[in-house]
């Protein structure tokens, strides 16, 4: 069974920076589609990262455009998001999501935004930006 683990997260002032990181296991391969997600108390679970499983694709959230970097060691079925600048509105529990994906379609080279094109979910790491 396929489960995914995010760490990394905890509490930093406004202006600094953290990396969170997501490991898959009991996976049959390394191919896959991944991103981030958060959900903020009382919003909406939305996008904040996305990456082909090639690597060489990827999608920002306009809200984290130039402060956020998604990146991944595919041999390691890891992924990464590095923080910069981070504000208090980037207060959230961030989600890990993966979805295989084979490398001889086009599906390798997309960035999926869509929280509904994902099949496995982490548990989440709570950031919290203070002012």
């Amino acid at each position: 069974q396929v489960q995914v683990v995010e760490s990394g997260g905890g509490l930093v002032q406004a202006g600094g920076s953290l990396r969170l990181s997501c490991t898959i296991s009991g996976r049959t391969s390394n191919n896959y589609n991944m991103g981030w997600f958060r959900r903020a108390p009382e919003k909406e679970r939305e996008v904040v990262a996305a990456i082909s499983g090639s690597g060489r694709t990827t999608y920002y959230a306009d809200s984290v455009k130039g402060r956020f970097t998604i990146s991944r060691d595919s041999a390691k079925s890891t992924l990464y998001l590095q923080m910069n600048s981070v504000k208090p509105e980037d207060t959230a529990v961030y989600y890990c999501a993966a979805r295989p994906v084979s490398p001889l379609g086009s599906g390798w080279y997309t960035a999926r935004s869509d929280s509904s094109e994902y099949d496995y979910w982490g548990q989440g790491t709570q950031v919290t930006v203070s002012s």
